[in-house]
């Protein structure tokens, strides 16, 4: 089964990345007409953080297929090609004096942009250990690891053996990389305010962040125009503010993130669920 689906998908990623972006907004609204369930909890997430504008709910629906047509080219196409897409790099500066200050590097991704392409451009600079979980799909873990773990990125499972293997790139001095904005499983999250609501979310980032040997940052890859290439940006993690609490913490540096290109964030991700065996929400 894996050998068919890998040379479709080689096919796929060979195409312009105007082409693939072209393809994936058609993607992205067929999904949208076709899944009731998809379609409501986009409009409710969008709606929640305050945007009611048609417009932004078009370039949300759109950016959402082009984040699934692009993938196979982050995945398959050569490193080094994937890597010369990001055409301007913005932030930089921060996270390599940091290194160069002996701090490790710890790259928060949301759901936001080109998340892929985020860590095979930052292991051209330092090696990488990326956390992740494998897709419901499962023929496509093979690919998706064998697409992500190349050259410096060494990616490691999100459970308590992976957990490990990151606090020791840690202590190494290199860099490290997740999703932050993913619902975390059951006894690894707790409950905070995200976009006015409360969201089941991690607490392995923000105690992460504060480590005194850590230097944390925000990273998205935003899609330029036309399939020219992505923009990455990077932001330091913002102070946590007296009172807050470290999850809030997070998902206030989250929400402003958004807010900074709320069209690529994708916002049909169920981010409100309640995991199995979670502690209730707070009413």
């Amino acid at each position: 089964m894996q050998g068919l689906p890998r040379i479709l998908l080689g096919l796929f990623a060979g195409l312009p990345l105007r082409l693939l972006h072209a393809l994936g907004t058609v993607l992205g609204w067929a999904i949208y007409g076709m899944s009731p369930t998809y379609r409501r909890q986009l409009r409710e997430n969008l709606e929640r953080a305050g945007y009611r504008d048609a417009s932004v709910r078009r370039a949300a629906i759109a950016h959402a297929g082009r984040m699934l047509a692009e993938t196979p080219a982050m995945w398959l196409r050569p490193q080094d090609e994937v890597a010369a897409l990001v055409r301007e790099v913005r932030g930089l500066e921060a996270a390599l004096a940091a290194r160069d200050a002996g701090k490790a590097l710890l790259f928060l991704t949301p759901h936001m942009g080109s998340f892929e392409i985020a860590a095979q451009y930052a292991s051209h600079r330092v090696p990488i250990t990326v956390l992740y979980r494998p897709p419901k799909m499962r023929w496509l873990e093979p690919l998706m690891h064998e697409g992500r773990s190349r050259g410096s990125v060494r990616l490691v499972p999100a459970d308590n053996r992976g957990v490990r293997e990151m606090l020791l790139a840690l202590k190494r001095g290199e860099a490290v990389g997740f999703l932050p904005d993913q619902v975390p499983g059951e006894g690894e999250g707790d409950w905070a305010e995200l976009f006015g609501e409360q969201a089941y979310t991690g607490v392995l980032a923000p105690k992460l962040a504060e480590r005194d040997n850590v230097a944390c940052f925000l990273v998205y890859a935003k899609r330029l125009p036309r399939g020219a290439g992505y923009a990455l940006v990077l932001h330091a993690y913002p102070r946590r503010l007296p009172g807050e609490t470290p999850t809030r913490h997070l998902n206030r540096a989250l929400e402003e993130l958004v807010r900074e290109c709320p069209e690529q964030y994708l916002w049909g991700y169920n981010r409100y669920k309640v995991p199995a065996r979670a502690k209730p929400r707070p009413s």
